[in-house]
């Protein structure tokens, strides 16, 4: 059976964006950009891998540990662990380590969270203070829009499962190199969701027999290097590669009201509290019709479908 492949389209490339220009030409268009060439601080200098260590010391950092390079969060095909955050940094910049929990070749990864994971968000500036006068975070959103500001590192060939966030949100490459995949919020249908994320991991050879539909996600692809900075719209899916040891700040704002979004939500992937309503109204609806014999449910589940589609789908084009 010949094998079919995903229609791939290159991400826009901007350089020298104005705060006044993303707002007035890039934001409303609500589709990824790499934004090139902004101000980003000494970070993209300085932050070497002994730098790194220093900086932060021996501070204790919570981490992902893998022993394959793609990491499967409905799996949990990773456990947690506690280094200290220079060791941390050192091995995450290894390829073969003579120390290690799983295997000479495993992949970590670091994201940041709050001092209380359930209670506090990641915010740079209180877990990571020293580093965080190294970075000058683009503001090209309203003050009290910031949500979180995430501190990443990732080892060399890492790839992140495939996922949305409810917010927007700067992927801001300080060290390193990546290759991020988006996908469209419209394309959804195609890629077989759990909850905020993909079943399907590797989005370069993926499993067609399995996820037949996903060959009809249209797939947007851009390449990262220290200095640039990707915008993610809030529903975009992204899975991120890291091609080499690399470190990030991913910087999410709240675009809706804040009284949209889940007060307990400290990692900004939660979804609006009015969606969470809709789908726990829906899954009741489904529940009351399996009270009927299958023929009548599959015509009343379809005139369910349409009424969806016509009171809330847009009808422009993407």
């Amino acid at each position: 059976m010949e094998r079919r492949e995903q229609a791939v389209v290159p991400v826009a490339r901007v350089a020298g964006v104005s705060r006044e220009q993303f707002l007035r030409d890039i934001y409303p268009r609500r589709k990824p950009v790499v934004l090139k060439g902004m101000e980003l601080g000494t970070c993209t200098t300085k932050w070497t891998v002994d730098y790194l260590s220093q900086a932060e010391g021996s501070k204790e950092v919570k981490i992902h540990v893998s022993a394959v390079p793609q990491m499967d969060f409905l799996s949990k095909n990773f456990v947690y662990r506690t280094l200290p955050f220079d060791v941390f940094v050192q091995r995450a910049a290894e390829v073969k380590h003579k120390e290690y929990f799983l295997s000479e070749d495993e992949k970590y990864y670091l994201r940041s969270v709050g001092e209380d994971a359930r209670k506090d968000i990641a915010d740079i500036r209180k877990q990571f203070p020293n580093l965080a006068e190294d970075v000058q975070i683009p503001e090209y959103f309203e003050k009290e829009q910031f949500f979180s500001s995430v501190f990443r590192i990732s080892s060399a060939g890492l790839q992140l499962w495939t996922h949305y966030d409810v917010m927007d949100n700067f992927l801001i490459q300080v060290t390193g190199k990546k290759r991020v995949f988006l996908y469209s919020p419209r394309d959804a249908p195609y890629l077989y969701l759990s909850g905020t994320k993909s079943e399907v991991l590797d989005v370069d050879n993926p499993d067609l027999e399995k996820y037949p539909l996903f060959v009809k996600a249209k797939r947007y692809q851009c390449f990262l290097e220290a200095g640039d900075v990707l915008f993610i719209p809030a529903l975009w899916f992204h899975n991120v590669i890291s091609e080499e040891f690399g470190v990030a700040l991913n910087v999410f704002w709240k675009h809706l009201p804040a009284e949209c979004y889940d007060k307990s939500d400290t990692y900004g992937n939660k979804d609006p509290t009015a969606a969470s309503r809709a789908i726990q109204i829906l899954d009741r609806a489904l529940k009351t019709l399996e009270e009927l014999p299958e023929e009548y449910r599959d015509f009343y589940a379809r005139r369910m479908v349409l009424r969806i589609q016509e009171k809330a789908y847009r009808d422009d084009h993407r």
